[in-house]
């Protein structure tokens, strides 16, 4: 088995309607496609984010093997 990375949005207090998520085989790579889903879908600019915001959303950021 591989490791990977995964984010579903709704883990994120307040988004638990969200269908999206996302696995990638790196944890910046997930920030990335999860910044992305959040300007199309949520229309968030990620730059915007405060460090409170990206500490949670790093919490939010499993393991997993694929």
């Amino acid at each position: 088995m591989t490791k990977a990375y995964s984010y579903a949005c709704r883990d994120f207090e307040g988004m638990e309607a969200c269908p999206a998520s996302v696995v990638a085989e790196t944890k910046d790579e997930v920030w990335k496609l999860a910044g992305h889903h959040a300007q199309i879908a949520h229309n968030e600019n990620p730059d915007d984010w405060d460090k409170e915001t990206r500490d949670y959303l790093d919490t939010l950021i499993k393991e997993v093997e694929v």
